[in-house]
């Protein structure tokens, strides 16, 4: 049976939550494979809204069995949290497993997160300040903490004074702050051993075992392919691969038990932080669209940038994730514009690039050549198929499948949980 993987085709915020839950109720695992509490999904159901930063969006489906797999880093305290959230509004954490290998975000990961950050002044890179990068840092160098450690006192003592024998240097003779205490760290981490201990697993096991018996595996990834740490707007990236092949890395599952890559992808674009955006609207039209939809991170909370829909960045994605589907998302938000324009390609100092320069000094250099497309005005927000589509809409549709390469399986037109149009069978 399948393992798809469900990944963003830009910055990130495209509406992965929304996916993830139209598919839940037809999958019976949901595996989250990279990234940590820097990213979020947001889930309408019904009158209540459901914001997830580390639990897979699959914790909200009963009947599926939600894993964080082995690429993700976690913040003990924020997903301890997080789950007695969720139980405090009847929602059943229980069946959440979780990779043995999973690495620790520790205290001194979020203390070097943030004086770095602030160091940095004008070049910041704008991280959420979570920990999420020096955490994956320390697990490249081989210096990180995994769940496992949790249970076995004596080697995370050993890897936490391994840790600060530097770290400790850096933050009091480069950042002029405290040293950090062994026994301290030591200690909130142990804290955690047993509230965890229930949920870990060999889940790479796990998941392979459920393929040979005919489950289907649901992956999803944190942020967008614009944001992988290899294929990004680097350095502006986050520091792990939510691209497709990030979710073999981060699950333990095999490239070759991955039948569908599922794309998602705005009806226009976003991001959050810091780094290049060719389509940035700086005017009334981009304030516009953060208003109607809502354009503030899961997470952090902070205004997302909106611009037009930027068709090389669509292309790029369907390449490097070897996309068979895109679920397109927020098209409602568009309802009302006279004139959608979208970036077709982009002017490079003078010359024409139809794909993404392969430098990043070409980016940051890139500006979009538009086609403008006729809007609509109908409220398309009860659509449940293509035919209910305003004819605008449905040409502005089929255009963006035609220059992003990607035939469009999934329309959403709202924030509700049944606000979508399902052209094709996303698992079958």
């Amino acid at each position: 049976m399948p393992a798809i993987v469900l990944v963003g085709s830009q910055w990130g915020d495209e509406g992965k939550g929304k996916a993830t839950d139209l598919l839940g109720g037809r999958v019976d695992y949901v595996v989250r494979y990279q990234g940590g509490n820097n990213a979020g999904h947001t889930v309408v159901i019904g009158d209540q809204k459901f914001a997830l930063h580390l639990l897979p969006s699959g914790i909200l489906t009963p009947e599926v069995i939600p894993v964080i797999g082995n690429g993700v880093v976690i913040d003990p305290a924020v997903l301890l949290h997080e789950m007695a959230g969720l139980n405090g509004r009847g929602i059943d954490t229980s069946k959440l497993v979780i990779s043995a290998n999973a690495h620790l975000i520790t205290p001194y990961h979020v203390t070097l997160d943030k004086v770095t950050e602030r160091f940095l002044g004008n070049a910041k890179i704008g991280t959420t300040g979570r920990g999420i990068g020096p955490t994956y840092s320390d697990k490249i160098a081989r210096l990180g903490i995994r769940v496992q450690d949790l249970f076995d006192p004596s080697i995370l003592r050993q890897k936490v004074e391994g840790a600060l024998a530097s770290k400790n240097q850096v933050l009091v003779k480069v950042y002029n702050r405290r040293a950090l205490e062994i026994d301290e760290i030591v200690d909130s981490l142990l804290a955690f051993a047993d509230p965890l201990r229930p949920y870990v697993a060999d889940t790479s096991l796990m998941l392979n075992d459920a393929l040979d018996q005919g489950k289907v595996v649901l992956l999803e990834g944190g942020q967008g392919t614009l944001l992988d740490v290899d294929h990004g707007t680097y350095p502006f990236v986050t520091s792990s691969n939510p691209t497709a092949g990030g979710a073999c890395t981060g699950s333990g599952i095999g490239p070759t038990r991955i039948t569908r890559v599922i794309g998602i992808l705005k009806a226009y674009t976003t991001r959050v932080g810091s780094g290049p955006f060719p389509t940035e609207l700086l005017d009334d039209d981009g304030e516009r669209l953060r208003v109607i939809g809502g354009e503030r991170g899961v997470t952090t909370g902070r205004p997302r940038r909106c611009g037009w829909f930027d068709a090389p960045i669509a292309r790029f994605a369907s390449r490097v994730n070897g996309l068979t589907d895109t679920f397109l998302t927020k098209l409602d938000v568009l309802t009302g514009f006279e004139q959608i324009p979208v970036c077709v390609a982009y002017d490079v100092d003078g010359e024409r690039c139809d794909e993404i320069p392969m430098t990043q000094t070409g980016f940051h250099h890139a500006k979009p050549i538009y086609e403008n497309r006729p809007g609509w005005t109908e409220d398309i927000s009860g659509a449940r198929e293509v035919s209910d589509l305003p004819k605008n809409a449905r040409d502005y549709v089929q255009f963006l499948e035609d220059i992003s390469g990607t035939r469009i399986s999934a329309i959403g037109v709202g924030q509700d949980r049944d606000a979508t149009i399902a052209i094709n069978d996303l698992i079958a």
